[in-house]
């Protein structure tokens, strides 16, 4: 039952966090909603930090979730720059900020997302290694690759997933030389697999990207704080201006850890544990967003989503799961980039080993198509590049879970919407 008089705190400023507020409001909650944001900025959305933002295409402003008057206007306590250290849950408190303020809560809402994997090789405290996580960093990025365009400079990126190639895209339009480190054969090997990885690999390779496939950093070369090179395990030294880490994330998890909350093991993306309705083990306790390890009945498997739409869609669900309403959260795994000339969205959880065909519909050669990837003949996931308003016929195809026509599954003149059961 809630009531006018309860307390429910949300921990974490990201889009997840600042959507789970603006539900509670929505739903009509009257009751006390404390947000307490470890960045001093106002809650913002993530992907222009890698795309239009840092491009200069976007204006600072368009990245924030609300304006800044919207959190007083709605009676949301606001708490900028403060990070939680201690859940208690026996005593239903959390302590924020410096002078270790104790707030109560009814319900708890962790929304603390996840944080660069750092390289773990001499020269990281150089002054020209870079990370890309926050609204700071991508701030100082775009000077950096203006820079580096301006004066030929050289970017060396490690790693070849989401976020290293689309820096890798915005360096290359400022006009910086870009050289690419990656320990996999082909880049998003872990999502894409190698046959669609590959269809990236060349995109990035015709606007003059270099990739070093099989290899990993060893070492930052530097003088006077300054970086001049890189080595990579088979010996070579690259030419290096400035680096940029992108090898992955790691869920937030330190806080509920400490608290006793149940985490997912490595293989299923670490995070907190939850149910289909995002509660933790500790019922008053929600997560969402980067951080929570959820079911995917579709798929029979527990998975962390690092991507918008998992943030957008699961902050309201834990919303309204909060409130006691009979939310179920299970929406098909959906992303999207955008690099050079290429869009691109995905749908569905087709990680290597789990799937045994890929169906191609369209002219990759053109990188107009879709691709499907199958297990049984069962459709687990498709990408769409440059072919447009077909995410929800390739959601229906996710969620029918039934055998398709492999032949008219690849034939651009059969309507997906036709090989549904």
């Amino acid at each position: 039952m809630v009531d006018a008089d309860q307390t429910f705190v949300i921990v974490g400023g990201g889009l997840a966090g600042a959507k789970a507020a603006e539900t509670l409001r929505a739903e009509g909650f009257t009751g006390r909603v404390i947000l307490i944001c470890d960045e001093r900025d106002h809650p913002y959305e993530r992907p222009p930090l890698s795309k239009g933002f840092l491009l200069g295409k976007e204006e600072r402003d368009s990245v924030f979730v609300h304006e800044p008057a919207w959190y007083a206007q709605h009676d949301i306590e606001l708490h900028l720059g403060q990070s939680v250290d201690r859940i208690d849950r026996t005593a239903k408190t959390v302590r924020y900020g410096d002078d270790g303020t104790l707030v109560r809560y009814d319900k708890l809402l962790l929304a603390t997302g996840a944080e660069p994997r750092r390289l773990d090789i001499p020269g990281t405290d150089l002054a020209g290694v870079h990370h890309l996580r926050r609204l700071a960093h991508a701030e100082r990025l775009k000077g950096v690759l203006a820079s580096l365009g301006r004066d030929n400079g050289h970017l060396v990126i490690a790693g070849a997933g989401w976020i290293g190639l689309e820096i890798a895209a915005a360096a290359r339009e400022y006009g910086a030389e870009v050289t690419v480190i990656e320990p996999e054969p082909t880049p998003l090997h872990g999502v894409l697999g190698p046959e669609l990885g590959n269809v990236f690999a060349q995109l990035h390779r015709e606007h003059g990207v270099r990739f070093h496939f099989g290899r990993t950093l060893t070492e930052i070369v530097g003088q006077d704080g300054m970086v001049l090179a890189v080595r990579t395990d088979d010996g070579e030294e690259h030419p290096a201006h400035d680096v940029l880490a992108a090898i992955g994330a790691t869920p937030r998890t330190a806080l509920a850890q400490a608290a006793g909350l149940e985490i997912a093991e490595r293989e299923h993306g670490g995070g907190i544990v939850v149910d289909e309705r995002l509660r933790t083990s500790d019922p008053d306790i929600h997560a969402a967003g980067d951080v929570a390890a959820f079911p995917l009945e579709l798929f029979d498997d527990r998975v962390r989503v690092e991507h918008w739409a998992n943030a957008l869609n699961g902050g309201p669900a834990a919303a309204r799961s909060m409130l006691g309403q009979d939310s179920v959260y299970d929406r098909v795994p959906y992303f999207f980039t955008d690099q050079y000339d290429l869009g691109m969205e995905y749908s569905g959880w087709a990680p290597p080993g789990t799937y045994d065909q890929v169906v191609i519909r369209g002219d990759m050669g053109r990188r107009e198509f879709i691709a499907f990837w199958l297990r049984e003949g069962r459709v687990l996931a498709g990408m769409n590049v440059n072919v447009w308003n077909v995410t929800d016929p390739i959601q229906k195809l996710v969620r029918a879970r039934s055998r398709v026509d492999t032949d008219a599954l690849a034939d651009p003149h059969v309507p997906l919407d036709r090989l549904l059961p």
